[in-house]
């Protein structure tokens, strides 16, 4: 059983190099697409947070939103009343009330 189990892997390898892997998140203003169904995550919601304070003229990378709990606290504190990223400026405060 065990003198077949290369010769199965080989006959295998081209079918898994073949099939790409798909794993990029797609987010679409705020929220995640799974299964057709869109849903508020946090990395959409990060993601969707520097879009939009990169129109309002600040310079910030959607992984700094991501990793950088000051820098999402300052732009939310800049931008947090715009209704399109309320959701995400919610939690930016540390002591469980909201900033605004």
């Amino acid at each position: 059983m065990l003198r077949y189990a290369p010769i199965a892997v080989v006959a295998l390898m081209p079918v898994l190099i073949a099939v790409p892997a798909n794993a990029k998140i797609a987010c679409s203003q705020g929220f995640q697409t799974v299964s057709g169904q869109q849903i508020s995550t946090p990395y959409c919601q990060d993601k969707y947070l520097a879009e939009v304070a990169r129109v309002y003229g600040i310079r910030v990378s959607d992984a700094e939103i991501r990793n950088n709990p000051n820098t999402k606290r300052n732009v939310c504190q800049l931008i947090g009343r715009d209704n399109r990223v309320f959701i995400a400026c919610v939690d930016s405060n540390s002591s469980g009330r909201r900033a605004f």
